[in-house]
């Protein structure tokens, strides 16, 4: 594939901003930024806030690894700057999409927003890569799909990993995955539309 100045510039952008908001959300009281499913429509910018919040400073450093990592597939994946649309789009619905697991009363971290980058990214290998790169990005969708459903999303609310010094919470990764996937085929849509030039 042919890369992708101006995607790659929005894409590191939006991976700069998330760690960003994630190394100075500590500055302000947790409770006015995580997601809470009672208040979400009347304090909506929780929708993006809640990606900031970390409960433990491994999860923030599990996570900063994340965004370098989904920063890193981006520019691999030569992402035009409509596929950055996509993820920026589906950072908000990762959380809105929690509504359907009400039961999780808190939630904070960028894991949800981060499956929504990797199902973007591996959609666009899968779609514009050329010969193998789109086997390359069908298995990587493949895997981002098992990965999520062998969570169970539709189970508890929270799972307590052994290893892990936090619950987790595997709808926000379904949400994620599936916010991205789906604004990745909307940005997609709405330019072959228009029939705009290449956006490279």
């Amino acid at each position: 594939m042919i890369a992708s100045a101006r995607g790659a510039r929005a894409w590191l952008a939006l991976a700069a901003l998330l760690a960003a908001g994630a190394l100075l959300a500590p500055l302000w009281p947790t409770p006015s930024l995580d997601w809470q499913p009672g208040i979400a429509w009347t304090q909506p910018w929780r929708w993006w806030t809640a990606a900031f919040v970390h409960w433990s400073r491994w999860h923030l450093i599990a996570n900063l690894a994340g965004v370098a990592l989904v920063a890193a597939l981006g520019v691999a994946a030569a992402v035009t700057a409509r596929a950055a649309l996509a993820w920026a789009i589906a950072w908000p619905l990762t959380q809105l999409g929690l509504l359907l697991k009400p039961e999780l009363v808190h939630y904070g971290g960028l894991s949800g927003v981060l499956h929504a980058g990797v199902a973007v990214a591996g959609w666009q290998v899968a779609r514009h890569g050329r010969g193998a790169q789109r086997a390359v990005g069908g298995l990587l969708l493949a895997g981002l799909a098992a990965k999520v459903l062998l969570e169970s999303p539709w189970g508890p609310a929270l799972r307590h990993p052994s290893d892990w010094d936090i619950a987790i919470a595997p709808m926000a990764h379904a949400c994620g995955a599936v916010a991205g996937l789906l604004m990745a085929l909307a940005c997609e849509l709405a330019g072959s539309r228009r029939h705009s030039p290449d956006d490279r």
